[in-house]
């Protein structure tokens, strides 16, 4: 297991402070003041609304970042296929058929194995490359008997990408979404109101937090293999930690924010978890648990800010360690 000991959470306590204005109601003319003082004191607090407004500037997201399977360049057989073309922009496609289970692995430089279930029906899924550079090693198998797999097909790509951040702004297999995403419209209208890519990530945040509660009947039932649904989880406002990071991840990256799911271990108890990591160049408080520094990557723990969570799990990050970034 890896352990990132740059990354840090602390918790803060924001205190927001309101001016309120409040004006008398009584007619003009009473306490010395006339019809055309009231006017006037209008005019000017609309011109004072005018200006912050032209003082307002939102957010502007990048171009949409899409990942596409490219069948026409992807290499293999009838059995299996797999598009190495856009190995630069931090991803490959991988398409499969078989009667049987299927699992892609992927291995960069030698280092821990990632493996995938993938559709056994030709269905194309987009798989990032998370590790960086390097030298990726890429196995499609079926499944023979207990944990065998029978290759379909086989190969190997040198990968540079176009930069780190290029694997964390698309969608992928467990990050799913597209253009047209009820999730990406939302992230779309809360970054319209924020100022900053900081301003997103708090937005995002607090939406979710505010409107995703966890399914605890769902935790104790999902099977292997289960991969969320992010426009599901946003219209029933119930998910299991898979579902809050995913959710996360993929309303940030639409907004071209980079950002990590990271699978984990949380202590005390050790428990198996999943959660995001994003980067920003800005600096800054935001008004959640967390502390922002330029040119770093930083948690984003949605599961457990939105249930109520204490600083016994959140802490200062010291108690996670990542495993898996997708």
């Amino acid at each position: 297991m890896r352990r990132n000991a740059n990354l840090r959470l602390l918790p803060v306590l924001v205190l927001l402070l309101a001016i309120c204005g409040c004006g008398d109601s009584v007619p003009g003319g009473q306490n010395g003041q006339t019809n055309q003082s009231r006017a006037d004191g209008q005019s000017a607090q609309t011109g004072q609304k005018q200006d912050q407004q032209k003082d307002f500037n939102p957010y502007q997201a990048p171009a949409f970042a899409d990942s596409v399977f490219h069948a026409e360049l992807a290499e293999g057989n009838d059995r299996a296929k797999i598009d190495l073309s856009q190995v630069s922009q931090g991803y490959v496609g991988v398409s499969a058929q078989s009667e049987r289970r299927v699992k892609l692995q992927v291995i960069k430089d030698d280092e821990a194995a990632y493996n995938y279930d993938i559709p056994s029906d030709g269905t194309p899924v987009i798989i990032p490359l998370s590790g960086g550079d390097g030298t990726y090693s890429f196995f499609v198998g079926e499944h023979v008997k207990e944990k065998s797999y029978a290759p379909l097909h086989v190969t190997e790509c040198e990968v540079k990408l176009q930069d780190e951040f290029q694997p964390f702004l698309r969608p992928s297999l467990y990050v799913n979404y597209s253009k047209d995403s009820e999730c990406v419209r939302k992230a779309a209208e809360l970054a319209g109101n924020a100022e900053s890519a900081l301003g997103v990530v708090t937005a995002v945040f607090e939406y979710i937090c505010d409107n995703v509660t966890y399914d605890q009947e769902k935790a104790a039932t999902v099977q292997t293999g289960y991969l969320p649904d992010l426009d599901e989880t946003l219209a029933s406002g119930k998910g299991i930690c898979f579902d809050y990071a995913a959710l996360a991840a993929g309303m940030l990256r639409s907004q071209g924010i980079p950002t990590k799911m990271v699978f984990g271990y949380v202590s005390p108890g050790d428990i198996y978890h999943a959660w995001n990591m994003f980067y920003t160049e800005e600096t800054g408080w935001v008004s959640v648990s967390y502390e922002v520094k330029a040119g770093d990557w930083y948690r984003l723990d949605t599961t457990f800010s939105a249930n109520g969570a204490d600083d016994t799990f959140i802490g200062d990050g010291s108690n996670y360690v990542d495993v898996y970034y997708y």
